[in-house]
């Protein structure tokens, strides 16, 4: 019998936990019918989390609920959390992983406090140096993979590297029909422009790219990220964090501005009778729900960290996520990947 993907849960971070956490549950459930190769191990106060469960009739031979009496704050710092962290929640969901009792990690709560547990607890792969946040960015032609978003300030070549081989692994693990396209975001296409960093990680790049791992194909700008010729996009924790944060109210901005400008008045509110589809087309690509999840890389486990103030729908993106990675093999695609980078 084909082992089950099983996914353990911290449903006690982030804004209107454990509400939106059970119902983003529900939602998957209802969405997976059909399926039957899953377990969701929840960590929480028990009591509590059977409450909720009753009460929004969703009992299931597919959810395990594991009692956990503390709970991270979102306010704490990472450093001063950690040394209080042990059997919260948190902490109880990581070491379900670290037991091989669970296949991925996913928690809304405390992004710092997450990452330096994460990284505690299943310790970095011996081939990466540093780990990444990655995380899904729609384009042209589909979906992107950017990383790294914020776990690292500063980078060096090899951490750039290291990235790119993470980040097309994820990719293929994700779209196994794809051809990763590696770029790396740089101030301009030109060759001779960019750091000295981005120059050399750029040339150990050329010299990896292959059918085996991911194609690369050079140096991207920030106004080409979403144009879809490159799906796998590198970059600094420092850089990648101001794109991503500038899109993100760009995508705002655009969104409320296009309502306001449908409905100042009678005639503007007409129009929308015969463009809604279009409209709703519009508004669904822009949804900052549907990639919710940003992904922990380079850690002898996957760990998804979902938004702490996304609602029950994004929540249920982020879980599909998880089933995902792990339907995807992606430590495999990550290791294979390694093994290439290294041999060249």
């Amino acid at each position: 019998m084909k082992k089950k993907i099983s996914i353990a849960i911290d449903a006690m971070g982030g804004d209107n936990s454990p509400n939106k956490i059970i119902e983003g549950i529900k939602f998957f459930l209802d969405e997976n019918k059909s399926k039957n190769d899953f377990v969701i191990n929840l960590f929480g106060k028990e009591e509590i989390l059977k409450q909720k469960i009753e009460k929004i009739n969703m009992a299931s031979d597919l959810i395990k609920i594991y009692d956990s009496k503390s709970i991270v704050s979102d306010d704490e710092k990472p450093l001063t959390a950690v040394k209080n962290a042990k059997n919260t929640s948190m902490w109880n969901c990581i070491q379900h992983q670290l037991d091989g009792k669970s296949d991925i990690s996913l928690s809304a709560g405390n992004t710092g406090v997450l990452l330096v547990i994460s990284r505690m607890i299943l310790k970095m792969m011996n081939e990466v140096s540093k780990p990444a946040l990655a995380g899904l960015w729609p384009n042209q032609n589909g979906m992107n993979v950017v990383l790294d978003l914020g776990a690292n300030i500063e980078c060096n070549d090899q951490n750039l590297v290291d990235f790119a081989e993470l980040g097309s692994a994820l990719f293929k693990s994700l779209f196994p029909n794809e051809k990763p396209k590696v770029s790396l975001l740089n101030v301009g296409s030109e060759e001779m422009k960019g750091t000295e960093t981005l120059k050399t990680a750029s040339k150990r790049l050329r010299e990896l790219s292959s059918e085996d791992n991911f194609i690369y194909k050079g140096y991207i700008e920030g106004n080409n990220i979403m144009s879809g010729d490159s799906n796998v996009i590198i970059t600094d924790g420092f850089t990648g964090n101001v794109a991503l944060k500038t899109a993100e109210g760009t995508a705002k901005f655009i969104t409320k501005n296009l309502k306001k400008s449908l409905t100042e008045n009678f005639i503007s509110r007409i129009s929308i009778i015969f463009s809604y589809f279009s409209l709703k087309k519009f508004k669904d690509k822009l949804d900052p729900r549907k990639y919710n999840g940003a992904i922990f890389l380079g850690l002898n486990g996957p760990v998804v960290k979902s938004h702490g103030g996304i609602d029950s729908i994004g929540f249920y993106h982020s879980i599909d996520l998880c089933y995902k990675i792990i339907k995807g093999d992606l430590m495999s695609e990550i290791k294979k990947n390694l093994r290439h980078s290294k041999s060249v």
